[in-house]
Order: structure tokens, then sequence, then C-alpha cells
């Protein structure tokens, strides 16, 4: 897409504009999230960036329960699909993960099997994955969504030859990584290095050695000075500030070290996923490490048989909710959405939050900082519905392998 599409997208998609503005056009604020939105409106997740297995547990998911979640990449809408629920609802204000969602659940259901599915979303360079989705799943979706995958791109390429390729380095998040490696590159650093390590001994050398050192770089320490060098990774101008609000300095650099050292030091790397996409710009190899939890192959026949349970929509978590009867969901998946929220959004969200949940419903949801960003915000009688797991909560955070969050945080329903 061009810059002008970009503007038009974002002017167009009142929903998106309405949840990232905050401040006038003409002050410094206003702009930064203006520009943030352009970047925002195209593809910013080619995959979701929270840890799916931490949130299963989280929630404690089993047959039977209601779920409404964000969409993002939609690696945690198939991973959930794996224990069984009644039914998912997935939400989204960016119509290009709309369309990856959608992709995504069509494949399962239609793809001949998992290796194909493996193909199509977990390796780079397969050159049939188009003629893949042409013979088995574009007669399956529905006419805007396969507009939307068979769109020319300015390269003249139709948009699905993307998995053709690597999706990974593409997208806002793609870009960013890349970006990344650029820089480091600039400082004698190869990342790619990283996925060379087979002990987390050594995994510790590369990063002390290697890669703290790049956060002294005046260059690196300019960059992250300023708002838009976090646009990337989708954080708006409001979580910047969350996160801002960590380090005792004028720079967040301390605090991107501390969350890229845990992604690269507390975790074996064969185990994470996330670190592969970081360091490497792809999944590993079977004899590397493990895919993604919607990938692997004990979850196939459970995401594909329930693939059919769920509904995607383009529409705010709120407004879907305000279309549900009381007491008929059980689980809430919210991401870091309340990082870009005012008091008024979130006593809006919460009040169809408690209005809809069954008795012992959980929330989850994830902050750039460490604190719940709900804690004095919510009236008394919204927020009194609700027992924070706050020792659980920091538990699990502990186990998040995507490491770029502060917080991760559980709420229970305690009221019929």
């Amino acid at each position: 897409m061009t810059s002008a599409t970009h503007k038009t997208s974002f002017r167009n998609n009142g929903k998106l504009k309405n949840a990232l503005l905050q401040h006038k056009t003409l002050s410094t604020d206003g702009f930064s999230e203006r520009l943030f939105g352009v970047l925002f409106s195209g593809l910013v997740y080619p995959q979701i960036w929270e840890d799916p297995e931490v949130d299963m547990e989280a929630m404690e998911l089993r047959d039977g329960h209601r779920i409404v979640t964000i969409g993002s990449g939609g690696c945690n809408v198939l991973a959930y699909l794996s224990r069984n629920p009644e039914s998912i609802d997935v939400v989204d204000l960016n119509p290009h993960h709309i369309a990856l969602n959608k992709l995504k659940l069509t494949a399962f259901h239609h793809l001949p099997g998992h290796g194909d599915v493996v193909r199509q979303f977990g390796q780079s360079n397969i050159r049939s994955n188009s003629e893949g989705y042409d013979r088995f799943i574009a007669p399956h979706l529905d006419h805007q969504t396969r507009a939307y995958w068979s769109k020319r791109t300015m390269t003249g390429r139709r948009r699905i030859s993307v998995f053709n390729r690597n999706i990974y380095r593409t997208g806002l998040l793609g870009r960013f990584i890349g970006a990344g490696h650029v820089i480091a590159r600039l400082h004698g650093v190869k990342l790619t290095e990283m996925i060379h390590a087979r002990t987390m001994d050594e995994q510790r050398r590369f990063f002390d050695e290697k890669v703290a050192p790049l956060f002294d770089k005046p260059m690196i320490r300019w960059l992250t000075k300023r708002k838009s060098s976090l646009f990337g990774l989708g954080i708006p101008p409001r979580q910047y500030d969350e996160l801002a609000s960590l380090s005792d300095g004028n720079t967040i650099t301390p605090v991107l070290r501390a969350r890229l050292e845990k992604l690269a030091c507390d975790f074996p790397l064969k185990d994470n996923y996330f670190a592969w996409q970081a360091f490497a710009r792809r999944y590993p190899e079977p004899h590397e490490g493990d895919l993604p939890a919607y990938l692997k192959p004990e979850y196939y026949e459970a995401i594909r048989n329930n693939a059919l349970k769920v509904s995607v929509h383009h529409a705010t978590f709120t407004e879907l909710l305000a279309g549900k009867q009381a007491a008929s969901l059980d689980r809430y998946v919210l991401l870091d959405a309340q990082d870009w929220m005012n008091d008024t959004q979130l006593n809006d969200l919460w009040s169809q939050m408690t209005r809809t949940a069954a008795q012992g419903a959980r929330v989850i949801f994830r902050t750039a900082a460490e604190k719940s960003v709900i804690e004095g915000r919510l009236s008394p009688e919204v927020r009194n519905n609700w027992v924070y797991l706050e020792e659980r909560s920091h538990e699990l955070n502990r186990k998040d392998r995507s490491a770029i969050y502060g917080g991760f945080h559980i709420y229970e329903k305690t009221t019929a």
C-alpha cells in the first residue's frame, strides 16, 4: 500500500481512529498519535506477540468455555481451539488482521493435512503455498477476504504470494525487526548468530557480549528517546509513556534492554519461537526447536474440528459485548488494548464485561508497565465485582516467552 492509501484507510476506519486519538491534531501528542494511526492502519502483526500457552494456563481453559478475544495475528485464537471451547468471538479494528484471522481459520478447516498448514504458516520460501491457497482455501473464503488476498501490491504480486516467501518479515512488526537487524549490523553485530547457541549459558554470553553493548551506542540511545521509534512494535504514544515511567532517565533504553534480555536469556532457545522470530526472523526447523502452539501436531485435530466455532468481527470489544446476553461469557482476552484507553473507555468496557460475565469468569491482559492499568481508574460499582489474582499473575508473567510486556494480569468475577 502507498502512504496515501494508508492515510485514506485510517480516515475511513472511524473505530480505529477513535481508539487511537486522545489529543488535538496540532499538538505534539496529537501529531504522534496520528502518525501511529497511519502506520497501524496496515498489517501490523503477522504473528501475535503474546504467549498463548501462558494465556491458556491463566484462563484454565477447558471444554465449553465461551471466549471473547482480540484477534491480532490470530495465533492465540487457534491455540485456544485446542481446548475445545464452546465458542470464540474475535474482535479487531484492523481489517488486515481480520483478513489474516479468517485466512488461518479457513486454512485449518480446508487444507488437506497438518503438514500443509505448517508449510503455509510455519515455513519460509515454500513457492507452492499460493497454489494451495487457490485450490483449497480461496473457494471457501467470503468475497471480501478473498478479494483482500487476491489484491495486487505495488510489485504486481498478489498479497497471498507473501506466504511463498516469509510473511513474518512483513507488516509493521516484521519491518521493525528487520530495521533492528540493520542497525545492529551497522555496529558490527549479526543478530542471527544467536541461533548457534546450544545452551542457555551460550545464549547469555551472546547477549552480554554482543547485544547488551548496543544499548550504549549513541545512535540507539538517540532513537529510543523518540516515541516513533517503537511504533514498529505496535506501541502507541500512550504506551510509550508507560514504558518511560519505568526508567529513571529520559530514555527507555534500560527498559528495552531488560525486555530483550528476558527474551534472549530466560528460556532455552529451542523452546522459544518468539526469540527465533526476533533473532532469526523465522520459525525454527523441526530439529532446531518448537513451533507455535497452533502449529504443533498434537493440537491439529482439535483446532481443525473446532475452527467453525470462531466468529470474526470488525468491531471494538465493548461494541461486541453490548450485543451479548447477561452472564453469557466465561473468558475475556484483552491483550494490551487497555494501555490505549482513557478512563471513560475503560469503565465502559469493564461495565460490559461485568454484565456479560458468568460466575467465575476470567479476564486476562498485558501491560507495557508492570502495574495493572485498571486499578484506581474503574468505578467502585464495577471494580468490586472482580478479584485480582495478583500472585498467579506475577508467576505467569515470568513464564511469558514473548518478554516484551512488563505485566500480565488475571481478574476473576466474584459476584453472580
